[in-house]
């Protein structure tokens, strides 16, 4: 093993048996666990993304609170349910994070796990287009992502801004040199996968892999 790390779920309980009884508490123990982590030697610090759960689900000012607080272990997720996103204003909020932590996120998105309500992602305002799945429609954002965070310009100045504009299209800020080589697919298919490698993600492999020839679990996940 090369590197070892964590991955938390963030679960919090107004149980007294609960060491996490609120949000707060959760968010708050994060940070801590990942300073000790980092004294500890641990290489990385992760967390999932559960939307309408009693668990994390704002990742960002948590992995930038993080990276503050720390200075050399990675941080990131696993996984953004890209469903979820808006693209534009997630590259604005990744770049944030990880200038903060010096270049150290490791974003790991995907399609996302079963949700814990019906079509959460209509709640967010995304409604996938005719003819498209909601796994489509979170591939389409990705793609989106993917391409903004190239750090090119693409929007038309106002010929009267409120701030001077340097020359040409503008792009997103603030931007993260190098964190579009840092972007990670969650696959749970052999295509997925595939479509992945394609657009230049790594891979984040899981439990979450479906049966597609029946062999055994650790030959599926290998190929």
């Amino acid at each position: 093993m090369k590197k070892i790390g964590f991955l938390s779920f963030g679960h919090w309980s107004p149980s007294p048996r609960s060491g996490t009884r609120s949000a707060r508490d959760v968010l708050l123990q994060s940070i801590d666990l990942a300073v000790g982590a980092e004294a500890l030697g641990a290489d990385g610090a992760y967390f999932r993304v559960h939307h309408f759960a009693r668990q994390l689900a704002s990742p960002f000012p948590l992995l930038a609170a993080v990276g503050a607080k720390t200075s050399r272990i990675e941080i990131g997720t696993g996984v953004i349910d890209m469903r979820y996103e808006n693209p534009l204003y997630m590259a604005e909020d990744a770049g944030a994070a990880d200038l903060i932590s010096g270049g150290r996120l490791q974003l790991g998105l995907s399609r996302g796990s079963p949700e814990q309500v019906i079509e959460g992602w209509r709640h967010f305002g995304h409604v996938p287009r005719p003819g498209e799945s909601d796994a489509d429609m979170g591939r389409r954002h990705t793609e989106t992502l993917l391409e903004v965070l190239k750090g090119e310009g693409f929007a038309e100045p106002n010929p009267r801004p409120m701030f001077p504009n340097p020359p040409g299209l503008l792009r997103l800020e603030p931007h993260s040199e190098g964190l579009r080589t840092r972007i990670w697919w969650g696959s749970a298919s052999d295509a997925t996968a595939v479509w992945a490698a394609e657009r230049g993600m790594n891979l984040q492999s899981s439990t979450l892999k479906a049966d597609e020839t029946g062999e055994p679990f650790h030959v599926q996940q290998a190929r």
